[in-house]
């Protein structure tokens, strides 16, 4: 989604690195985190001032490849390394998927997914994610648990003015942020962490130092650049020679507020889906009122369909089921960020969808009916073409659904 905006940015973003840059591990020695790089500590901390989203005062930032880096640093730092036994980590479902794949793909010692945190009854020490805006269902969020030797995480990766009001100045102890749902640069692979305590940031730098030694210094140096820009299209637009038109968040928020009219109107033309509704409230970034518009709708099939990611795939449309994320089947995860073709495709696919019972073929009439070539309903967009044959298709049963010649992909 963000592809076209970075295309009509020109050389504003382009980096150039000469050959001879970057030849050490270190970018300062003195520093905690060694290896940030001052030019992206410096536009971190412009960018947070500018959006009043988190607290950077008294805060360490440790940088990570991706915030994916930074959740597993995290637990290394967080773990008592001579506990008795490995320390739980929680989350309210639906929570993101990848959490517990994360936490168990080492097998440590240390920590193991403990699941749904509405479900944790036992009095000893845990860890709980608190994922605001949440990623799939796009709610806000706060602790569940709330028990006193409880340790909290924040993510935060999408709590900027694109998705959801900026109503408060996030001031945690862990607060996780990734350039990839800030400017949409998921392949520049960076994330960061702002961190309360010392000892905290030291063995997350550790846990880095030890598995990466270090992040990407390139990396760092083309984010830093984006995230620059960024700053600059809101602060400096005379002397920088950017129009109002061209404000990175504005253009973002306009984009999403528009696709979730999109997709809103294409549920409801046929009553067989429902979204979340989100309540309004004014963004203290750009004075709007809105309810949020999250990078992921998080979509439920109504009435007897139970299992909706298989539902929706018979229609080419590939989702993630809610069971990935500790929930019901009844639900997918169907991201709200690919190209304007591929988004405009979707719709108009799922707006599309009916309930046709099948044909039941009965004898040689009803067989040699379904084997004739028909035409069939397609979206505009789609190219003609004809049903296949009954040898073609898997049983004894010519589906009255429409053909859609090439399943789209919403997972990501």
């Amino acid at each position: 989604m963000y592809e076209k905006y970075w295309q009509q940015m020109g050389e504003k973003t382009t980096v150039v690195i000469p050959g001879w840059k970057f030849v050490s591990y270190f970018s300062d020695k003195r520093k905690l985190c060694w290896f940030l790089e001052p030019e992206f500590a410096s536009s971190i901390i412009r960018l947070h001032k500018l959006v009043g989203n988190a607290v950077t005062e008294n805060r360490h930032i440790v940088v990570g490849t991706g915030s994916t880096q930074l959740f597993q640093a995290v637990l290394y730092a967080l773990c008592p390394p001579n506990a008795s036994e490995p320390i739980d980590v929680l989350c309210a479902a639906p929570f993101y998927s990848s959490y517990p794949l994360i936490t168990e793909f080492l097998k440590s010692g240390l920590y193991k997914w403990g699941g749904d945190a509405h479900k944790f009854r036992l009095n000893k020490p845990y860890i709980e994610l608190v994922t605001s805006p949440n990623n799939p269902d796009g709610l806000s969020r706060q602790a569940v648990v709330n028990q006193d030797q409880g340790i909290l995480i924040h993510d935060l990766a999408y709590y900027w003015p694109q998705y959801t009001p900026i109503s408060y100045t996030a001031d945690y102890d862990i607060m996780l942020f990734t350039v990839s749902k800030t400017t949409g640069h998921a392949g520049t692979r960076l994330g960061w962490a702002l961190v309360k305590d010392e000892e905290i940031a030291k063995k997350m730098t550790e846990f880095i130092m030890l598995s990466t030694i270090g992040v990407s210094k390139e990396s760092q140096l083309r984010a830093a650049k984006i995230l620059k820009v960024v700053s600059d299209t809101h602060e400096y637009h005379a002397k920088h020679d950017f129009k109002e038109c061209d404000s990175f968040f504005e253009h973002s928020y306009d984009l999403m507020a528009k696709r979730w009219k999109q997709l809103r109107n294409a549920v409801n033309q046929n009553k067989m889906f429902s979204l979340p509704h989100f309540p309004s409230a004014k963004c203290k970034f750009s004075g709007n009122t809105f309810a949020s518009q999250p990078a992921f709708a998080w979509l439920k099939c109504e009435g007897k369909i139970d299992d909706c990611e298989s539902f929706l795939r018979e229609h080419k449309v590939l989702t993630r089921s809610g069971k990935h994320f500790g929930d019901s089947t009844k639900y997918v995860r169907i991201s709200v960020l690919p190209r304007d073709e591929e988004f405009q495709q979707f719709t108009d696919r799922l707006s599309s969808i009916t309930l046709m019972p099948p044909i039941v073929i009965s004898g040689p009439e009803d067989r040699a009916a379904c084997a004739r070539p028909r035409p069939t309903l397609l979206n505009s967009g789609d190219s003609p073409r004809t049903c296949s044959k009954i040898g073609e298709l898997p049983g004894d049963t010519c589906s009255a659904r429409e053909y859609f010649p090439r399943a789209m992909s919403l997972q990501a």
